[in-house]
């Protein structure tokens, strides 16, 4: 099966059961939105008026809480129920945005510089090949603007199993090529996603190659000292589960 295709019927399954990845932005969230979407300082003090792209971003969080900002926003995604979860959120609060349904690596409907900033969450590991992905926003992105994004960490999902003492087994080769098999440990993993290993210099090279400038890169911390060891959060402790920049 085709990944976008693959990937669509998961992320629907995602969103239409309930998923925590298919969490809607709270009224608390929507009081002080920038607060909850950049806990880094990378965004300007505001962003009111300004074009914001989300970009594989669906779900109601995200496009919902930089609208609740002022900000002019469109929501790109290849899933039907996570672009649905955007307008049932946004009518309900009285926010106006746009929903495209495409992949994050075909961008052709909308405008050369049109934006001033995207905003990616994690996604870049459902596509074969970042290069059509930064290039598309560089095109989209107008001078000077912000390109947010954040990847899974090419050695999480080099994981494969977990061994009789609980350590994590490193199973999956560097170099691989081609869509990831299905792996025993899957807290980093979505079930039924078509994902792809990138490595560093097809994440972060990719970016400078493509005409970005970074200015900050962040592992976030996702490790949890107070849970039993068949949480991802016990994982977390051992291995970076994502890059942001």
């Amino acid at each position: 099966m085709d990944y976008r295709r693959s990937n669509q019927q998961a992320w629907n399954h995602l969103a239409d059961t309930g998923s925590l990845f298919a969490r809607v932005a709270t009224d608390e969230e929507c009081r002080n939105p920038l607060k909850t979407l950049d806990g880094r300082g990378w965004l300007p003090e505001s962003v009111a008026g300004l074009n914001v792209l989300c970009l594989a971003s669906g779900g109601g969080w995200q496009a919902v809480l930089y609208a609740a900002a002022g900000a002019n926003v469109t929501v790109v995604d290849l899933s039907e129920s996570m672009l649905r979860l955007d307008n049932q959120e946004a009518k309900r609060r009285g926010f106006k945005i746009q929903t495209v349904h495409t992949s994050m690596d075909d961008l052709s409907m909308l405008g050369d510089q049109a934006f001033d900033i995207v905003h990616q969450p994690v996604s870049t590991c459902y596509v074969p090949d970042l290069k059509p992905v930064y290039a598309e926003v560089a095109r989209v992105l107008r001078d000077h603007g912000i390109y947010i994004s954040q990847h899974k960490q090419p050695v999480s999902l080099q994981i494969s199993h977990r061994n009789d003492r609980q350590q994590f087994v490193i199973g999956m080769e560097y170099y691989h090529e081609g869509a990831l098999p299905a792996q025993q440990d899957t807290s980093y993993r979505e079930k039924g996603a078509t994902e792809y290993l990138h490595r560093l210099e097809e994440i972060v090279g990719g970016l400078c190659v493509s005409g970005f400038v970074i200015e900050d890169l962040r592992e976030p911390k996702r490790a949890d000292y107070t849970v039993d060891v068949s949480h991802f959060g016990y994982r977390g402790r051992f291995v970076p589960p994502y890059v942001r920049m």
